[in-house]
């Protein structure tokens, strides 16, 4: 069969247990995907902690090749929410990682992303948002005409038929930066949404996590222990007997797209302070009569889901 050119990705990201095995997912599947370079944002824990968070999980993939940039310390327009009541106060709490060795590059990473969209070619790069919208949003106000050259951004935010998981209407990381979600839904760019509809879709189970310990490297007993961890608080919450598995589904999607399923349509951000801001109004019944913006998912091959992450853990080398 010919060979395919690898996807280009950014992947932007607050590291948090499910976007540190979304990370991994992308590290180990380089014949896919080449990693441009990881943009660290805040939200799940403070900059400072997430910036540091995705150092490791490159280290530990075995890929300081990879540049790692942080960028916004806050949403552009409200104060820092973060959630270390889920994902304890490292936010990679359930694994013991020692500190990365590899550098943090100088500059911002909105610098970052504006200089590297400006020099790619129309439509070439693609975005993978594992957290809050900032940085996204940022280079969007910085340098408009970048949007022609994002091939696609593929996001884990928002819930529609799920409901929210911070606010009765809103997912936590639209609900942390709703003023920059809104900028990447009117940019034109093509987008797809991993809402709550399809992560709770994708629950861990004793027996998944158990594959992954069975694989005997560092890196399967480290995913391992940091999804047990993150579980507790979502299975206690949602009375499951497995958390869902939110980031690694946009990776998932780069890597299988056959695994998932959906629907085009378009989406708001409600960003009036009040009740409902930061959620995301997926028109999925056609009612507004407006042009669909996104493709929004709503169902995954679950078991496919884990087997494609116990397969691409199992590659990463034992360092």
């Amino acid at each position: 069969p010919r060979r395919m050119t690898p996807r280009q990705i950014i992947i932007d990201t607050d590291p948090g247990q499910d976007d540190a095995v979304a990370m991994l997912l992308a590290l180990a599947s380089p014949e896919s995907l080449e990693v441009l370079g990881v943009t660290a944002v805040a939200g799940n824990v403070p900059l400072a902690l997430t910036e540091v968070n995705a150092r490791t999980m490159c280290e530990l993939a075995g890929r300081t090749d990879v540049p790692v940039f942080a960028g916004c310390p806050r949403p552009m327009m409200r104060p820092l929410h973060t959630a270390e009541y889920v994902h304890g106060p490292t936010g990679l709490d359930g694994a013991d990682l020692p500190e990365p060795t590899m550098p943090l590059q100088p500059g911002h990473a909105v610098d970052f992303l504006v200089e590297t969209l400006r020099a790619a070619p129309e439509a070439s790069i693609t975005l993978c948002t594992l957290g809050p919208l900032t940085n996204i949003g940022m280079a969007l106000v910085m340098a408009p005409e970048i949007a022609s050259s994002v091939r696609e951004v593929v996001m884990m935010g928002g819930a529609f038929f799920e409901g929210g998981n911070t606010t009765p209407a809103a997912e936590f990381n639209i609900w942390v930066d709703p003023h920059a979600a809104h900028l990447v839904f009117t940019s034109g760019i093509p987008i797809t949404v991993m809402p709550l509809d399809v992560t709770h879709k994708a629950l861990t189970s004793a027996a998944r996590l158990q594959a992954l310990r069975d694989l005997g490297t560092p890196q399967g007993d480290a995913v391992a222990g940091l999804l047990d961890f993150y579980d507790r608080y979502d299975m206690e919450k949602y009375g499951t007997d497995g958390g869902p598995l939110h980031d690694p589904c946009v990776i998932a999607y780069l890597l299988d797209p056959e695994m998932f399923g959906g629907k085009r349509c378009h989406v708001a951000i409600a960003t009036d302070d009040g009740p409902a801001i930061g959620m995301t109004l997926v028109d999925w019944w056609g009612v507004t009569g407006l042009e669909p913006n996104a493709t929004v998912i709503n169902e995954i091959d679950a078991a496919a889901f884990y087997a494609l992450i116990t397969d691409r853990v199992a590659r990463l080398p034992m360092g």
